[in-house]
């Protein structure tokens, strides 16, 4: 049968009084009480009289009487009057009981028959130094210590208020990406039920096919808003819906082609970044124009880099008016990628000759688990 190891505390003992055993008796103190009685020892015995032995056995019983009596006024009395300091009093029960333990620590060892220790001038002599030395000592180590603990404190304090600062942070940057989502319409759904109503009206075969596009497109939409952070490949998967609804629409006047790069599925993204530039091309470029146009989207991973661009051949920037409708949706998009990836992304809009416009987005190639 194996064996496990088991506490040596007694297990009948109240949780909080376990967990103040453990602290009195933890690692650090435990080799403070080591160190500090081979050090005194050593001290000591260039003038102690009688045997190292005996000199080391009461100064690590002096030594572990003062770790208990600070341990324990730690956390008791729970509560205390005002006008009293817990660290006062932790002080003040190690001076006095050290002189008291001392002088039981001879009284004890001394043999029956023999006279009191305070006759024999050697052992006076070495009660005198254990006590004066305890008296002096333990005192400045027990402020030693809670000089200590109290800069542990502070630090952990500290590092709780940077650690909740933090955390603060990332739920405003959530709260505030969550925000500029919920603010992206999709403005084209309007247009487009108008559109299924209209064939609808009119008894066209087209209408079921559009109306499907529609539902499918927003089962991939509708449950992403809410996300902080999808994939490059259900970015695409999006778009591809979305173009393909707007190709129904207009069939003559809009064409499109995507173009992918394998290894950018799993890269991450903000979710809608994608679709906000092929909305953008559709509404200001190729929704203005008589003739129509061409929309491609290309996504290229170069090293640690990612580039998505989309282009269109629509009226371009000046013509239909884009540079102040492109406003809001870019700006919108700025602020979603400054939140996601901080400076390390770019958005870049250039004009295109004869025509259309060129968007382009650039920010590190992450993997959506990172």
């Amino acid at each position: 049968m194996p064996v496990t190891a088991q506490s040596t505390l007694p297990t009948h003992l109240p949780a909080h009084q376990r967990r103040g055993l453990l602290r009195i008796f933890a690692p650090p103190r435990l080799a403070f009480i080591l160190i500090a009685s081979v050090a005194l020892t050593l001290f000591l015995s260039l003038m102690w009289k009688s045997s190292t032995a005996s000199l080391l056995l009461r100064v690590v019983c002096l030594t572990t009487l003062a770790v208990l009596i600070f341990g324990f006024f730690e956390s008791r009395p729970k509560r205390l009057p005002r006008w009293v300091a817990r660290w006062a009093l932790q002080i003040l029960g190690i001076v006095v009981a050290l002189p008291i333990a001392t002088f039981f620590i001879y009284m004890a060892s001394t043999d029956p028959g023999q006279p009191p220790f305070w006759k024999n001038e050697d052992r006076l002599g070495g009660f005198v130094i254990l006590s004066v030395l305890g008296f002096l000592l333990a005192p400045w180590a027990a402020v030693t210590v809670l000089f200590r603990q109290r800069d542990a404190e502070l630090q952990r304090q500290a590092l709780a208020f940077e650690l909740e600062k933090s955390e603060l942070e990332r739920k405003a940057v959530d709260a505030r990406l969550r925000l500029l989502q919920a603010q992206i319409e999709p403005h084209f759904l309007f247009n487009t039920l108008a559109n299924v109503r209209q064939l609808v009206a009119v008894g066209s075969p087209q209408a079921p096919q559009v109306l499907d596009s529609l539902i499918a497109y927003l089962r991939a939409a509708v449950p992403r808003l809410n996300q902080t952070a999808t994939t490059l490949g259900q970015e695409l998967a999006l778009v591809r819906a979305y173009l393909e609804l707007m190709h129904l629409r207009m069939p003559d006047r809009m064409q499109f082609a995507i173009h992918d790069d394998p290894a950018a599925a799993n890269l991450r993204c903000p979710p809608m970044t994608l679709l906000t530039l092929v909305e953008n091309a559709v509404r200001h470029g190729i929704d203005p124009g008589e003739e129509g146009g061409r929309i491609e989207v290309s996504i290229n991973v170069r090293g640690d880099r990612c580039i998505a661009r989309v282009t269109d051949t629509g009226v371009g920037l000046e013509e239909g008016g884009a540079s102040q409708g492109l406003g809001t949706g870019l700006s919108t998009l700025r602020e979603r990628l400054q939140l996601a990836f901080g400076g390390d992304a770019q958005l870049r809009v250039t004009a295109l000759t004869p025509r259309g416009v060129s968007a382009e987005v650039e920010f590190p190639a992450l993997a959506a688990n990172n």
